[in-house]
């Protein structure tokens, strides 16, 4: 069974690329995989961050609120 995959194209400078190619090569993985797993690993440090974020005096009475 063959899965057709709808692309596009994304303007990157020349340098890019290549790094691109290079880590594609070290991961035995494709270009389009490797910006895949980039995008990917940006949004887990961002909910990482979002996470680690001090809670405002709402989320904290939300979270101290008696449930009983």
């Amino acid at each position: 069974m063959l899965f057709c995959m709808h692309s596009t194209s994304v303007r990157i400078d020349a340098s890019t690329h290549d790094e691109l190619k290079r880590l594609a090569d070290e991961l035995n993985t494709t270009v389009g995989n490797t910006v895949a797993l980039a995008v990917k690993s940006l949004r887990q440090d961002q909910i990482g961050r979002e996470l680690s974020a001090t809670l405002g005096e709402d989320e904290v009475a939300w979270l101290d609120a008696d449930l009983g």
